[in-house]
């Protein structure tokens, strides 16, 4: 039986533009064991690694006349030194440079005649210290038949190993391909008029059958009544070259605010993702303001917030283990605690009417080991398969373990998201809690967010705003 792409995973291949690669990446910074850690342990920790995992070991093979959706086979000349790559940073690096090395392979599109992940082992960076950056497809990572990357490497023993992993199968001959195109539509007709459809250019015309890949999109939408994102400067044609910005916060500053800014009845409903999200809301608004663009009292943006969710079982991670919030960020409300309280509201509001029972950082870290890399895979597939005219821009936010983690004796330092960017959509900001600290990973349009070191500068003013501001009246 050939393994044969999904429509939703089809769609992402379609969609795929040069200036638009659909891949999800991680940046982690690591300090070596006294003995140290170089490519060749890396290599061998990779190997290892996706060595249970037959999805890292395959590419793609389109049918002939595309009479069917695309299907994976093994590559048997799979090449791992092709995929792990070794990189250095002008010693010492500093941040800057390697954001700017993050920005620089992150505009570049994967190799579709190789399997659709690539990593890459950095070194040169400031105390002695290394990162590892990964990149792969968003048509990979399910969570069912692969997890992210990064996810593999930090906590193997959380995700289980695929049985028919082994030596490399032959690949099937156009024939045979074209054979098993033309006796699927026979005994499934539905599924050939939903191949003609994933052909489409914009991922929301995949329809309903698109839409019930997704799980929960349905719901989602009709939530948010068809109305269309107001405009905004995040909003602009997409180039091919990429800024990214790493920012770095307390946790601890996030819990100080939601003390002092909720009390009484309210101390239950703010959590600390509404506190995240109100930062972000604050950031938003001083870079509009510095900028020079009218900020009114009913100004907003909407963002798109995938929320991990349970998924009834426990034991996995899939697409239906997420579902899609779609938030107006009051930019235009002056009091920072009446924007937190805002956004609690409207968060609260959403996850309840979707009947999901939002994920706790320590139930997360038990259902998938090390999940957040995978999360934000699903997270970056639940806003591809949306309309970009619903919303501004994704803000995925999931937690992580509060304890160290280590790669053979490397311990993890600093963990940041890379999120894809859509079409005319500028800005997608990524961001995990991990070991008492929030990482913010801002990916942005070269062109467009020249000034996207302005914008993180902005989320620690704001969360700075917030540890300072008076409580409203509705919080005592």
């Amino acid at each position: 039986m050939v393994n044969r792409l999904g429509a939703l995973d089809a769609a992402f291949l379609h969609v795929e533009e040069s200036t638009l690669p659909m891949h999800v990446g991680s940046v982690m910074v690591f300090r070596p064991p006294e003995e140290g850690f170089d490519y060749d342990g890396f290599i061998r920790v990779i190997g290892d690694r996706i060595a249970g995992h037959t999805r890292y070991r395959q590419r793609i093979r389109s049918v002939p006349a595309h009479l069917d959706n695309p299907v994976w086979v093994d590559d048997v000349h799979f090449d791992l030194t092709y995929h792990v790559r070794r990189s250095g940073l002008p010693s010492p690096g500093s941040r800057t440079d390697l954001e700017e090395f993050v920005a620089r392979i992150m505009a570049r599109p994967l190799d579709r005649e190789r399997p659709l992940w690539e990593a890459y082992f950095v070194e040169g960076l400031a105390d002695g210290r290394f990162a590892i950056v990964t990149k792969a497809h968003q048509a990979m990572i399910d969570g069912v038949h692969a997890v992210d990357l990064a996810h593999l490497i930090i906590d193997p023993d959380a995700v289980p190993v695929d049985d028919r992993a082994g030596a490399p199968h032959p690949e099937p001959s156009d024939l045979r391909l074209v054979a098993d195109a033309v006796l699927g539509s026979v005994l499934n007709p539905a599924r050939a008029i939903a191949t003609v459809r994933t052909g489409l250019r914009d991922v929301s015309h995949t329809g309903r059958q698109l839409a019930e890949s997704t799980g929960r999109i349905v719901s989602t939408l009709a939530r948010v009544g068809g109305r269309p994102a107001p405009s905004s400067p995040l909003n602009a044609p997409v180039g091919a070259a990429r800024r990214y910005v790493m920012v770095e916060t307390d946790l601890d500053d996030y819990r100080t605010v939601r003390t002092r800014l909720t009390r009484g009845r309210y101390v239950e409903d703010v959590t600390i993702n509404d506190v995240i999200l109100a930062t972000v809301t604050g950031a938003l608004r001083s870079w509009m303001q510095i900028r020079g663009l009218p900020v009114t009292g009913t100004s907003n943006v909407r963002a798109m917030i995938p929320v991990s969710i349970v998924d009834g079982t426990g034991d996995h991670l899939t697409d239906a283990a997420m579902t899609a919030c779609f938030i107006d960020l009051p930019i235009g409300e002056n009091t920072p605690s009446m924007r937190l309280h805002q956004i609690s509201f409207a968060m609260r509001q959403q996850i309840e009417s979707s009947s999901a029972e939002g994920v706790s950082a320590g139930s997360l870290a038990s259902i998938g080991g090390f999940a957040p890399p995978t999360l934000h895979s699903l997270g970056a597939r639940l806003g591809s398969a949306m309309s970009r005219r619903l919303f501004n821009l994704v803000i995925t936010n999931v937690p992580g373990p509060q304890q160290a983690l280590y790669v053979e004796g490397s311990r993890l330092c600093e963990t940041y998201p890379v999120m894809p960017l859509g079409r005319e959509q500028g800005l997608a900001i990524g961001l995990t809690s991990y070991d008492g600290k929030v990482y913010f990973g801002l990916n942005g349009d070269r062109q467009s967010l020249a000034d996207l070191g302005l914008l993180a500068q902005c989320i620690e003013d704001a969360l700075a705003e917030l540890r300072s501001a008076p409580r409203s009246r509705g919080t005592s």
